[in-house]
């Protein structure tokens, strides 16, 4: 079984396809799995079972490319990059690879001749749970765009067994119960026992003579465990390169100990087994402990040793020097979670091959990126050296030897500025001294990026500004980008259709050609289709929401949607606060006009962050009032829909009509869910903040609602800042303050919101809500007088989706590619014949 057509290249990666795929090839193979993988016959077959079977069935179609991509890489001894990082939030696959291969019509005929229903087929496959937020989503993106351009790419991350949580409300509060994705399995990953790896923790440092008398630190005592791979393949879009995402489990060395066993110690039998299986067990587990805190790090170090070990061992297959390390291999730190591979390569070099100090530093500098996900200082990661001394005490020694050294070029280029040493030092002293991490991370890399052009710029003014004037070179921007093929092509296919029938399907794999689609903005039909498109959307939206809220939201109200991570920077609580303020108005005046709307919430809470939790708690409180109030007449609704993830992403952002992006100026990176709503037509209410600067430089200013205070505004507001002069002065907001103090919406539950309200009023408001309401109410009224035009409104959609071009994470890794990676894009060609002709030298 299996596909071995060599695809027409086209040069850089690209190429015309894998050859048509036909529904009969889809039905043998589906129904061959349906009974030599699941063993099942078609009268007892489950739609489990079919669905195991169709993801077998697609995946064939990539298992010759991904070997003979893997061999293409080591033949030609390519530069490669691997992208580290804690989280890939992957979503659902089914659907984007049968995407990607070119079989979506031949899977949906294959299967209507079945009588199988191609949606149910994709939909109940579960999410990955190997993310939580942004930072997790652009890695996935980034896998797709290397793949679909045909860079030499791999992601390394961890094989989490339950992810970060699955999110329940219970009386409008959040509960984080256990996210059992891998319940029944994973039919697309692909065990590699042979590449396990073994991981060193705890342990102390001992100094042995060596043969030529000198003290040699060594690393003794340590406890051993090991990492597993598990490889899952990242499906470019019609081409022939299938990149891989290696993720790492963790297990014991020995897992059973049959002698403590047999006398009748059962439960430490397996303590090391479930000691070990602990590191990989859960996404993020609370640091609220100190145990918390270890696992934390421990989960961190065990990503970057089995990732730096196997670029290692991939290395050593074509070079028997070290002199081309960083000549063949790209290694990118997502923020800095990944930070210790800077110094687990040192330790590599040093301890295990007895390079030289500075050569070993050159080779790394030169290997190692990082990019920068936060403006916010207590955002950057530090651990106690206390803690790294316990679990890791060679690499502390370490870290502190390249900061020595650093500190040493920092005297010498500012001589008796002790301000500056302190500020730049990769230890923090104080109280409970503390490893930078971010430190370690700049100082390590030769190159430091932003996620944004107004993030880069005020990393270097504000949160790294020491850094960037000892190495201005080494700061760039790349501004984040999103995979159209998910967020448009796949997700919303009734747009995509639209687009395709005007301007062809170019824009698939050139998305510069969206562009084209601008001067049907001016078409009366097109926007008229446009808005059926949009209307299809939000029915299908309110179909799932009556689902999994029991609440009927009704599609010709606008629904203004805020779908991201909860905090506090985020301002879900100023959303909340004008929902308030429109409240208070119907019920001063039922008969006043407004125009209907949906409010949308989306997020989950980190287990340990209280006030985030609260703030779900009131918007829940809000929603249970309003939607139950005769006054309000449907014209006002709230919904928080439980356990987002992307495949609701994915049904949410074709429905909306407003997209929230709020933060506090100075705040967000970046934002790629701005990307997402825009591309697929929801106009923007924002902040000058993140990509919001970019996208309206794009959109027009007149396309998107900008409000509120710009960053240096607030810089300079910072420094007299009273929310209490706002409140003062402002009545509609006053009411709103005290009704969340006084808990006006669910009294008979007491003062819940008072830490909210101590927050705002009485411990300075840091995120400047009460600085922005009246500029936030102001604008939304300005987007409701749009909203009740609606020809207008989708001229200005249309506008939005046609200049996007911009932000596809095509052109960020194009510009990572060029500007810090220096990768080539190559083709790959896949063997027609026999299957022998498939095999060589396996660089996997």
């Amino acid at each position: 079984m299996g596909t071995s057509s060599k695809s027409e290249t086209t040069g850089n990666g690209k190429s015309n396809g894998m050859g048509k795929v036909n529904p009969k090839t889809i039905r043998d193979q589906f129904l061959y799995h349906l009974i030599y993988t699941r063993c099942k016959g078609w009268r007892t077959a489950t739609d489990f079972d079919k669905g195991v079977a169709l993801t077998y069935a697609i995946r064939e179609f990539a298992m010759n490319r991904m070997i003979s991509t893997q061999k293409a890489y080591i033949e030609q001894d390519v530069k490669r990059v691997y992208y580290l990082s804690m989280e890939f939030l992957l979503g659902r696959l089914l659907e984007n690879n049968i995407a990607a291969v070119g079989a979506t019509d031949a899977a949906r005929k294959a299967l209507k001749e079945l009588d199988i229903d191609f949606d149910t087929m994709v939909t109940q496959e579960v999410d990955a749970g190997l993310g939580n937020g942004g930072l997790g989503r652009l890695a996935a993106c980034f896998l797709d765009s290397l793949a679909s351009m045909g860079y030499p790419g791999y992601g390394y991350g961890l094989r989490y067994e339950h992810g970060l949580f699955r999110q329940e409300f219970d009386n409008g509060w959040q509960k984080e119960r256990p996210d059992d994705w891998l319940k029944y399995g994973n039919p697309w990953e692909v065990v590699r026992p042979e590449f396990t790896v073994p991981v060193l923790v705890y342990g102390r440092i001992e100094n042995v003579t060596t043969v030529g008398g000198a003290k040699k630190p060594v690393w003794v005592d340590w406890q051993m465990l090991e990492g597993v791979p598990y490889d899952m393949p990242v499906i470019g879009f019609g081409v022939n390169t299938v990149n891989i995402l290696r993720l790492w489990s963790s297990r014991a060395t020995e897992s059973f100990r049959l002698d403590v066993f047999n006398q009748g110690e059962y439960v430490k039998a397996v303590e090391e087994k479930n000691w070990a299986e602990t590191i990989t067990k859960v996404l993020y587990p609370s640091d609220a402990t100190h145990a918390g805190k270890e696992l934390r790090l421990v989960q961190e170090y065990f990503l970057v040793t089995c990732a730096i070990r196997d670029i290692i061992r991939r290395y050593r297959k074509n070079h028997s020097s070290w002199d081309q390390f960083s000549l063949k291999n790209a290694i990118q730190l997502n923020d800095t979670h990944p930070a210790l591979a800077v110094s687990e390569l040192m330790r590599y070099f040093i301890d295990e091959t007895d390079l030289p100090w500075d050569k070993a530093w050159d080779i790394t500098v030169k290997s190692f990126g990082y990019t920068n996900h936060t403006l916010m200082p207590e955002a950057l990661e530090k651990w106690p050296v206390d803690l790294l001394q316990r679990v890791l005490p060679r690499h502390l020694q370490i870290i502190y030897e390249i900061n020595e050294r650093f500190l040493q070029q920092v005297q010498l280029r500012w001589p008796n500025d002790m301000g500056r040493v302190q500020r730049m030092s990769l230890i923090e002293e104080g109280y409970t001294r503390q490893v930078r991490m971010a430190n370690l991370a700049i100082v390590g890399s030769h190159s430091v990026n932003g996620v944004s052009a107004l993030h880069s710029e005020l990393l270097k003014e504000f949160t790294v500004s020491d850094f960037a004037d000892m190495w201005p070179e080494r700061f760039n921007n790349k501004t984040n980008g999103i995979t159209h093929r998910r967020w448009l092509l796949v997700c919303n296919p009734g747009l995509s259709n639209l687009i395709t029938s005007k301007i062809g399907d170019g824009w698939v794999q050139d998305f510069d050609q969206l562009k084209k689609l601008e001067p049907f903005a001016e078409d009366k039909k097109f926007r008229d289709d446009f808005l059926k498109v949009k209307r299809s959307n939000k029915e299908r939206l309110a179909n799932i929401v009556q689902d999994l809220v029991g609440e009927w939201i009704d599609p010709d109200s606008m629904y203004d949607v805020q779908i991201k991570r909860l905090h506090e920077y985020k301002r879900q609580l100023l959303n909340a606060m004008h929902i308030i303020a429109l409240y208070h108005r119907i019920k001063d005046d039922p008969n006043a006009e407004i125009t209907p709307r949906t409010f949308i919430f989306g997020a989950k809470a980190a287990p340990s962050y209280r006030i985030a939790k609260i703030i779900i708690k009131l918007i829940n409180s809000l929603g249970r009032k309003i939607n139950n109030d005769p006054d309000v007449a449907d014209r006002l609704k709230v919904v928080f829909i439980p356990d987002y993830s992307v495949s609701l992403a994915e049904i949410i952002i074709p429905a909306a009509d407003l997209s929230e992006q709020i933060s506090t100026a100075g705040k967000e990176a970046s934002g790629t869910g701005n990307m997402k709503l825009s591309l697929n037509g929801a106009l923007t209410i924002g902040t000058l903040d993140g990509a919001n600067v970019e996208i309206a430089e794009e959109v027009g200013d007149e396309n998107i609602f900008i409000f509120g205070n710009k960053t240096h505004e607030l810089v300079e507001l910072k420094k007299h800042y009273n929310p209490w002069d706002y409140y003062n002065k402002n009545p509609v907001l006053r009411r709103v303050i005290d009704s969340i103090r006084d808990n006006e919406f669910v009294p008979e539950e007491g003062l819940l919101f008072m830490d909210l309200y101590r927050i705002l009023m009485e411990q300075g408001d840091e995120y400047f809500h009460l600085a922005d309401f009246e500029s936030y109410v102001k604008t939304h009224e300005r987007v409701a007088k749009l909203y009740d035009d609606p020809q207008e409104w989708a001229r200005r959609a249309v506008l939005n989706v046609a200049r996007m071009s911009k932000f596809s994470s095509d052109r960020t890794i194009r510009e990572y590619a060029e500007d810090i990676w220096d990768v080539k894009q190559m083709d790959i060609d896949v063997p027609k014949g026999t299957i022998e002709e498939c095999f060589g030298p396996n660089a996997s």
